[in-house]
């Protein structure tokens, strides 16, 4: 597969690079004994592409191409992968490359390292390749270390499966982390790309499963996840959520708002619970240390996961096929309008570009 050509959506220095991208042609990294060429067939679409693509991690890069929700086709192993054969469907997350050295890359954990590559705004961090971009799944074709390619289980549904690389393994992580299982009571903050996945995991996991959302819109959609209960949100937490103090085990918050009234989420928490922020929340959080201490609660914060845990969570969803991830999907070419679509609020729940010309079904 020397001979491939690779293209992909760039961006642009435009007022919304977003949806100005451009189908273009790029030199991948040089392919390496340890990599794998992936035949992109889906890609699902994440804020973070978004705010990768407007400049928020170092700046708008003329012609960066983000995408981190990949599956597709192996067509080219290097000499060095054992795990891994021409034909296998694999998934590529948000992660590519880490140092392979420190005590998180040896443990398994290279999520935490804290040299690593960003699959939408990294460089290479070793090897030959060191110090040059990497391209991300809005392309014909992926390059990059087979390490960080994982297989997909043949049972999955590959288009669905896409936003578990990102979305599903940032909320499956710290859910496994603080025991959400059976006899567990999980809350989700927020219904969108990560709450609904959100619902859908812990249900999966054999916890019960509580919603917390602004207003009632999305009530039907959290039971028909799997949610026993909802509880809508308004301007006032503290009446919204009387009655429920003390209820739950594990939070997990999936939304940024500017700030966030964390005290107030904290009462649901039984003794020894934990609330996970998922989402960014730019504001200092300002919080009442008493509950803390006298419920030896915590608050805590996760990202995304290891190759090893997107393994886990693909297995998880084998085991458990309803609990897919919802999905709305567009032809590669319609990148631009899947982009817009996604700005203006539209996706139920996650967008996936699909490549038809790879074998990508719509």
């Amino acid at each position: 597969m020397s001979d491939t050509t690779f293209k992909g959506w760039a961006g642009a220095k435009v007022e919304d690079p977003t949806t100005h991208l451009t189908l273009k042609e790029f030199t991948p990294k040089s392919f390496d004994p340890t990599d794998v060429d992936v035949a992109v067939r889906y890609c699902g679409i994440c804020y973070t592409d978004i705010g990768s693509y407007q400049g928020e991690f170092g700046g708008i890069v003329e012609d960066r191409v983000c995408g981190h929700e990949v599956i597709g086709a192996v067509t080219r192993v290097g000499s060095d992968v054992k795990h891994l054969h021409v034909g296998d469907i694999v998934g590529i997350g948000a992660q590519t490359d880490s140092c392979g050295e420190c005590e998180w890359c040896k443990s398994g954990q290279e999520n935490l390292c804290s040299n690593n590559a960003l699959t939408f705004a990294g460089q290479y961090i070793k090897g030959p390749s060191k110090g040059t971009p990497v391209y991300g799944g809005f392309a014909n074709y992926w390059r990059g270390p087979a390490h960080f390619a994982v297989r997909v289980p043949d049972s999955l549904d590959p288009a669905s499966s896409a936003p578990l690389l990102c979305g599903g393994v940032t909320v499956y992580a710290p859910l496994k982390r603080y025991g959400a299982g059976p006899g567990k009571k999980v809350g989700i903050i927020g219904i969108g790309g990560l709450g609904h996945m959100g619902i859908l995991i812990a249900k999966a996991m054999g916890a019960e499963v509580t919603v917390l959302s602004r207003g009632q819109s999305k009530k039907d959609d959290a039971l028909a996840l799997g949610a026993t209960h909802y509880i809508g949100t308004g301007e006032d937490l503290a009446a919204d959520f009387k009655g429920h103090e003390n209820s739950l085990d594990v939070i997990i918050c999936t939304i940024n708002p500017a700030t966030l009234p964390i005290d107030q989420y904290i009462s649901l928490l039984r003794p020894r619970g934990t609330i996970v922020l998922v989402g960014i929340v730019p504001a200092p959080l300002s919080l009442n240390t008493l509950p803390l201490i006298f419920k030896s609660v915590a608050v805590a914060g996760s990202v995304i996961g290891s190759p090893a845990q997107i393994a886990e969570l693909f297995e998880l969803i084998a085991a458990h096929p309803e609990a897919a991830p919802w999905v709305n999907k567009y032809r590669f070419e319609d990148m631009n309008k899947a982009m817009t679509d996604f700005n203006a609020g539209k996706a139920k729940y996650r967008l996936v570009v699909v490549n038809e010309e790879n074998g990508g079904k719509l």
